[in-house]
C-alpha cells in the first residue's frame, strides 16, 4: 500500500469499525477488513468467490463464521443505541 494512503485508510477502517460494532479494537478491525474484502469480491465477482469457496472450504467455513459474528456483534450494538436513545 502506497505509504501516504495507509494512515488515511486505517484511520478509516478504525471509525468504520467503531460505527459498525461500537468499539474499534484491533482484532475486530482485521476481522472487519477480511469481512469486507470477501463481501466486496463475493458480490462484485461471485465466480471468483465461488472458486475460492470449492479450493479453501475450511476457510469458506471460517468466513462465514466471521459473517455472522460480524452481524452478530452489529445487531448487539443497534439494539444497544436504540435502547439508550429510548432513555433520553
Amino acid at each position: 500500500m502506497q505509504e501516504d494512503l495507509k494512515e488515511p485508510l486505517n484511520g478509516l477502517i478504525e471509525k468504520y469499525t467503531e460505527l459498525l460494532l461500537g468499539e474499534s479494537t484491533p482484532e475486530l478491525q482485521e476481522k472487519v477488513k477480511s469481512w469486507l474484502i470477501y463481501t466486496h469480491i463475493a458480490k462484485s465477482m461471485p465466480p471468483l468467490a465461488k472458486h475460492w469457496n470449492e479450493t479453501y472450504p475450511a476457510e469458506k467455513e471460517k468466513i462465514k463464521q466471521l459473517i455472522s459474528e460480524i452481524k452478530q456483534l452489529n445487531e448487539q450494538h443497534r439494539a444497544k443505541l436504540k435502547t439508550n436513545n429510548k432513555e433520553s
